[in-house]
């Protein structure tokens, strides 16, 4: 048994006091609703017009309630499911329980300050006032309480629907979703779409300890595949994004328009599969290029490298290296011999080989190409 209906049973108005309260029963509700409007700044507007009306009709409601109660021919359930859905229609109105709080205690003041006024005189006992003050609070506590469930769940509710939104959001970004289906996602989420996004691939057990210190925008996916997570970091200052990272196995991609974050995930990803020592993608552009098409970049070095190939192994790796260090150096020959700590003479007889090998050697087409071929040095392939 709740705690009113328990001084309830302790109370049990007679008839004639009853009837004479709901006599005054619209007076009564007319004052609370006032007295909260005036003490209570966040309904001095939301009590106007339809919605005053509508009020005012539950508040007269919630008194009728309790003095059914009073009478003893009610539960108050009906009131506790109507304070319960009040604390509900709160949150949709952008209130905090604080503010439903505070209107409850001076209703309460109020109510019990008109209901006394007409208690006392319909002839209620003065020893049964202080049992009548007692019910009155109780009423109120539990309407209270009923009101802060409804608050907390739909706050809970629309918690869990938001996050929800969010990771539909984070999804289809990675996924490359069309744009109307981002825009769509976005509106959802109520998430306010930056100019760009940075994708930050790290282990997911990090992802959110790192987003914390990130700006609250910042959307999180933790459960890829191989334990990884990613966050897409909104309008990064990348200097700064990288030195939040210094301590965290984490690898970042480019910046790119919020709509193209999956680019920027996607060379996160190749570059993690490259090395995993990688943490800026910018500072690897190199060997990100080379490896975007692993099948032709091979294809394009066997068949431009076939002529060193048939050589013997140690001969071919030395005119390799040799080729490198000329298309670095734009064929100085002094310089290719300081690189290759080998004399300058040395350098020419190896050119003079590969002009053999290559007729074609200074062509612009064969100097792409071979260029490509020999980007990286033999020990990163």
């Amino acid at each position: 048994m709740s705690h009113a209906m328990q001084r309830a049973t302790e109370l049990a108005l007679d008839e004639k006091t009853v009837a004479a309260l709901r006599g005054a029963l619209k007076t009564t509700a007319d004052e609370v609703v006032q007295a909260i409007i005036d003490e209570v700044p966040s309904y001095a507007n939301a009590l106007s017009g339809r919605m005053g009306g509508t009020i005012r009709r539950a508040v007269r409601t919630a008194l009728g309630h309790y003095l059914d109660l009073a009478g003893g021919k009610a539960t108050g359930g009906d009131a506790s499911d109507a304070a319960y859905e009040l604390g509900r229609g709160e949150v949709r109105d952008g209130r905090s329980m604080d503010a439903l709080l505070s209107a409850y205690r001076v209703g309460a003041r109020v109510a019990w300050r008109g209901l006394a006024a007409g208690a006392v005189p319909a002839g209620l006992p003065a020893a049964e006032v202080a049992k009548f003050a007692e019910l009155t609070f109780a009423y109120i506590d539990e309407l209270s309480a009923a009101s802060a469930a409804g608050h907390a769940d739909e706050l809970a509710a629309r918690g869990l629907a938001h996050e929800r939104h969010l990771a539909q959001l984070s999804r289809d970004l990675l996924a490359g979703a069309a744009p109307e289906v981002l825009l769509a996602d976005a509106q959802r989420a109520g998430w306010q779409a930056p100019t760009s996004l940075t994708a930050v691939l790290l282990p997911a057990t990090q992802a959110r300890p790192v987003y914390r210190s990130l700006d609250p925008r910042t959307l999180v996916v933790d459960d890829l595949p191989d334990a990884m997570g990613v966050l897409l970091v909104p309008d990064a200052d990348r200097a700064h994004l990288l030195r939040q990272l210094t301590d965290r196995a984490a690898v970042v991609g480019p910046v790119r328009p919020w709509m193209r974050a999956a680019a920027s995930y996607a060379r996160a990803v190749r570059a993690r599969s490259l090395s995993p020592d990688i943490r800026d993608t910018e500072d690897h552009l190199v060997p990100l290029v080379l490896s975007a098409d692993a099948d032709a970049y091979a294809d394009l070095r066997a068949r431009a490298l076939a002529p060193l190939r048939a050589l013997p192994p140690s001969s071919g790796r030395r005119l390799e290296e040799t080729l490198r260090a000329w298309l670095l150096h734009h064929g100085r020959r002094e310089e290719v011999a300081t690189a290759l700590f080998v004399h300058p003479q040395t350098v020419r007889y190896r050119m003079g080989q590969l002009r053999d090998l290559y007729p074609d050697l200074t062509s612009p087409q064969r100097v792409l190409e071979l260029t490509l071929a020999v980007g990286l040095p033999v020990a990163d392939r």
